[in-house]
């Protein structure tokens, strides 16, 4: 029986002290649920079962599974769906956020663990897609991956209606009083009406179409809808692949290399994509050993355009982006930029892909030379107040807030936020700074998506549309607004954030990419030493792992010791 514990289910054998008892064993077990000897003798594909009742996202997910196993029993394997967590965006208390890592190791050891050749990485929903990257990448087994794809476009009042960023346009002027709770009850009806992800360049979408240029994933497949029959047709295809990766032994880290996360970076800023995505490549690509600069980052925003008119920097959404060619055009109009040498998992390098480019209909994909906007989408800052590094999504902001000064209006914490920021007696002005401490990674908040702090009530009335916006949480990426989110180190590790008082003054220059409290240090010396001792972290479980060992947003949030060395 020894030659047989090549492939298959004689893979990765249960220790009893006698591997042929072990794999003669397993077979009577696999045989109980009415697998032929023949069947059990042939490659295993494993698939990630991501659906979910707390997953709204992965709705379609059995159906893709169902896909996906038709194409490994096509192509002469033998397909093993098996749960693994299942991150559902605004269900998980306090974030999604916390428990991506938790999911990632999961991911890996449940690969690791069984049987299988190959595994089909099945997700869709913000964290589960970097969560089974990661995972895929650490375990390093040959991998594909399939997204759920995002939802359509509903109406109301004559309005297209897409998750989430209009969801967020409607709230807003609720809270400004210009429309009744019986319209934003409409509008709540109405916002998500079919299985998939965010309508919108979001998360989910961003990390998406990062996948396929990594090459994770099919060429073409990012954007198919959620809904729509090419999704399934995807996921067929996907699943014979997988046992072709399995011959071929073509494995995460052959793919995700340095030239693919380079033109991965590139084409999130010509997305105009979303500010988590910079954390969860950085923690996908540090699995492998590489690292996400955000010089990098700022030197490629340079001269990168954003060419995606899609909401949130846009007007149109996903399903348009899909019509008009889904990622393909964006990676022809960048062709020349891009490096070639990147392959996916099809085996095919970019420059292959290449080689009959397509470009943008001006549109949804704008062609280069009239591009959205003329640099990219996400710039780093650095400075006083985030020495380490914060993030502004410039193609969602104002840029008359650009090069600014102004006065903090400070909130210590998102208790503090939800009391104070619709006060009356708020002392706030247009012009003010907003502040929100303790929300990064290793606060008990675990970095939210609150950065997208609330314009105070009073100011919401009065018109205020927009004010600069400081934290070290996230914000979602359908989100918009002059939001400095990541700032790093986090106030909850002691960063400079902390420090921050009412009435402090603080400058933004985007132009000089930098972000300064303008409080002399011998002040903040006498604050720094004035700071209460941090809260005790939890007492045990997962969340006393997490806050042991999490990172700051510069190396991806990720646990210290699931990065490979010198990441």
């Amino acid at each position: 029986m020894t030659d047989e514990r090549k492939h298959g289910l004689a893979r990765r054998l249960t220790h009893y002290g006698d591997a042929d008892f072990a794999l003669y064993l397993r077979r009577s077990f696999a045989k109980s649920m009415g697998y032929s000897h023949d069947m059990l003798s042939r490659p295993i594909v494993g698939i990630s079962n991501t659906a979910s009742g707390f997953n709204n996202c992965h709705r379609g997910v059995p159906e893709l599974i169902e896909a996906i196993s038709r194409g490994v029993v096509a192509a002469g394997g033998l397909p093993l769906p098996f749960p693994v967590s299942s991150l559902g965006e605004v269900f998980l208390h306090p974030t999604s956020m916390l428990y991506r890592n938790l999911m990632a190791m999961d991911v890996e050891e449940m690969i690791s663990a069984q049987p299988m050749d190959a595994v089909v990485l099945v997700g869709g929903c913000d964290k589960t897609v970097p969560a089974l990257l990661m995972g895929a990448a650490s375990a390093d087994l040959p991998a594909i991956l399939v997204v759920t794809g995002p939802m359509m476009t509903s109406r109301y009042q004559g309005e297209r209606l897409g998750a989430c960023t209009d969801c967020r346009g409607w709230w807003a002027r609720y809270r400004a009083g210009e429309i009744s709770p019986q319209q934003i009850r409409e509008v709540e009806d109405g916002l998500v009406t079919t299985a998939g992800t965010c309508a919108v360049m979001g998360t989910a979408s961003t990390m998406a179409c990062l996948a396929e240029t990594l090459g994770m994933m099919l060429p073409g497949t990012a954007t198919i809808p959620a809904v729509h029959a090419d999704r399934l047709r995807a996921a067929e295809v996907s699943g014979a692949r997988a046992v072709a990766l399995a011959a071929e032994d073509l494995r995460p880290s052959h793919i995700v290399t340095p030239a693919a996360v380079d033109n991965a970076l590139r084409v999130l800023l010509a997305l105009g994509g979303s500010t988590n995505a910079i954390i969860h490549l950085s923690a996908v690509a540090g699995r492998l050993g590489i690292r996400v600069s955000l010089e990098r980052l700022n030197e490629l925003s340079e001269i990168t355009p954003v060419l995606v008119d899609l909401k949130p920097t846009g007007e149109h959404y996903m399903e348009d982006l899909f019509a008009a060619g889904g990622l393909g055009p964006v990676l022809g109009e960048l062709a020349d930029d891009l490096d070639g040498s990147a392959r996916s998992v099809t085996g095919v390098t970019l420059a292959e892909r290449l080689a009959e480019r397509t470009f943008g209909d001006g549109q949804v994909v704008r062609r280069r030379e009239m591009p959205v906007a003329e640099r990219g989408g996400l710039v780093a800052l650095k400075g006083s107040l985030a020495p380490d590094g914060a993030i502004l999504k410039r193609s969602a902001a104002d840029d008359r807030l650009f090069e600014s000064e102004g006065r903090a209006v400070v909130f210590s914490s998102l208790d503090d936020l939800a009391a104070r920021i619709d006060d009356p007696d708020l002392d706030v002005e247009p012009n003010d700074f907003l502040v929100l401490q303790n929300a990064g990674p290793k606060s008990t908040a675990a970095m939210p998506e609150a950065g997208y702090l609330p314009i105070p009530a009073k100011l919401a009335r009065a018109g205020v549309k927009d004010m600069v916006r400081l934290s070290d949480a996230r914000m979602s990426g359908t989100a918009y607004g002059t939001v400095v989110l990541h700032i790093a180190p986090e106030a909850a590790a002691g960063g400079p954030l902390a420090l921050v008082r009412q009435g402090d003054r603080i400058r933004l220059s985007v132009a000089d990419r930098r972000l300064d409290l303008l409080v002399d240090e011998a002040e903040l010396s006498v604050r720094r030493a004035a700071l209460p001792p941090p809260p005790a972290p939890p007492g045990r479980g997962y969340r006393r792992l997490h806050f042991d060992h999490v990172l700051q947003a510069p190396e991806g949030c990720d646990l210290d010791f699931l990065r490979a060395g010198g990441a």
